[in-house]
């Protein structure tokens, strides 16, 4: 397994300086690997191996590349082959995508070191530093705050320098598989031991136990950072006090990608803990985000950040993370089927046909069952998102549904009032009592424990 672990660096004036030039030099050599592909014949595009067997001619015809460590240049072309691999994805999946462009100095900031061209020394130093050397950089302090673990091989490290002036070194690390936690087996998942989940905005995530979170609130941010972007804009270009008033416009963006990157870091990591399956829907971030309508409280609200961080997670703790087809969640009715369109900026669920009244995004994990010939909710476990899971690994639908529940629900259909149950809301950490889980409060506690 893959994971990484990413480090605060203070590079001397001398060694930044040298990262600075190393770093436009592999950008330049990236605009040459563009070139060189872009200028060969449609039948015959150069690959990743041919592009690397160029590299010896291209140094001894321009002797700045010379400068550069050998794996790290091929890195380099490596970059520009993922990037080209990734842009066909989007493409096959219908995506409107254009072309790989030519990096500018403001936009290629990292350079990569893989198998070699890189020391750890973490014996050197005071408690909590310690020391990295990038071969023809030198020699960059980390603020090593966690160790590497002692069963994991480095497989690259990357040294990178932020929009804010602050650098940064991450080392990717790879993790034998006897290390890795082993995912529970598929016959022992039930309901009681595995969740759904439907993405929100305005609560961020319903659980189909009966649980929501709500979103961060981020005005406070979001009114700096428009406060700052407008002085940005009475700036003169490229002068210097629009690149002091840049970094202060970066660096508001800065807290507040920090600040949802850390609260979905301990949203995952609870769940993964909590649940032996997590199961969550498909999203097209993308076309969610190109498509009319409320774009910046989705772009806010990081759904695809959010499920890549389940994911990663899922696979650290030993937990499945399942994705499941969206399609309908939000617009069917729990409790008789029937769909309702409405646009994302309304958030109740109110079915014309039954009555059934809810939150549109409670509405959309609770699970249909059938009770003889009626549909009935099963208000304790049972979500659409859930159910979907199971569908997904191949399993059957666990009958989870006690007799007490199902007399509450007949009860209810024969005083002739559709059965509702509301969302009990509690905390992240499950702790005693039922109540709304505030955004602070995941801030404040942490990750907790499993």
């Amino acid at each position: 397994m893959e994971h990484s672990h990413r480090y605060h660096a203070y590079p001397s004036d001398e060694v930044a300086a040298a990262a600075e030039h190393h770093i436009n030099v592999h950008r330049q050599l990236y605009n040459h690997v563009r070139w060189d592909y872009t200028n060969s014949p449609e039948d015959d595009k150069p690959s990743e191996y041919q592009q690397n067997n160029k590299l010896p001619e291209w140094k001894r015809r321009w002797s700045v590349f010379s400068e550069l460590h050998s794996k790290a240049a091929q890195a380099t072309v490596a970059r520009f082959h993922r990037n080209l691999s990734n842009l066909r994805k989007k493409k096959e999946k219908g995506h409107n995508v254009g072309w790989l462009k030519r990096q500018s100095p403001t936009e290629y900031r990292s350079v990569t070191y893989n198998q070699s061209g890189f020391d750890l020394d973490n014996k050197r130093g005071r408690d909590g530093y310690a020391y990295v050397r990038f071969s023809k950089i030198g020699w960059v302090k980390i603020r090593y705050h966690r160790p590497l673990p002692d069963h994991a091989t480095i497989k690259e490290v990357t040294l990178k320098k932020e929009r804010t002036g602050e650098w940064f070194v991450s080392f990717s690390l790879e993790t034998d598989d006897e290390h890795v936690p082993e995912k529970p087996a598929l016959d022992t998942l039930d309901a009681s031991n595995s969740v759904g989940i439907d993405l929100g905005i305005l609560n961020y995530i319903h659980t189909s136990d009966g649980k929501t979170v709500d979103w961060l609130d981020l005005e406070d941010e979001s009114e700096r950072l428009r406060r700052e972007q407008r002085k940005l804009s009475r700036k003169e270009h490229r002068s210097n006090n629009y690149e002091k008033q840049r970094r202060k416009v970066a660096k508001v963006k800065r807290k507040i990608r920090r600040k949802v990157l850390d609260y979905q870091h301990k949203l995952t990591t609870w769940l993964v803990k909590t649940y032996d399956a997590v199961f969550v829907e498909d999203l097209d971030v993308a076309g969610m985000l190109q498509a009319d309508g409320n774009a910046r409280n989705k772009q806010d609200a990081a759904w695809g950040q959010f499920i890549t961080l389940l994911e990663y997670k899922g696979d650290l703790y030993g937990t499945h993370v399942v994705q499941v087809e969206p399609r309908g969640t939000t617009k069917e009715c729990a409790s008789c089927g029937v769909e309702t369109a409405k646009p994302i900026w309304v958030r109740e669920h109110s079915c014309p046909a039954c009555g059934f009244e809810t939150d549109r995004d409670a509405n959309a994990v609770v699970r249909r069952s059938l009770t003889g010939s009626k549909i009935a909710c099963d208000f304790a476990t049972a979500m659409n998102v859930l159910q979907r899971g199971f569908s997904e690994l191949g399993l059957g639908w666990p009958e989870s549904t006690s007799f007490e529940r199902a007399l509450l629900s007949r009860d209810h259909e024969r005083r002739g009032a559709p059965f509702e149950r509301p969302v009990e809301t509690v905390t992240a950490t499950d702790t005693a009592g039922f109540q709304r889980v505030s955004a602070s409060h995941v801030v404040e506690t942490g990750s907790p424990a499993p």
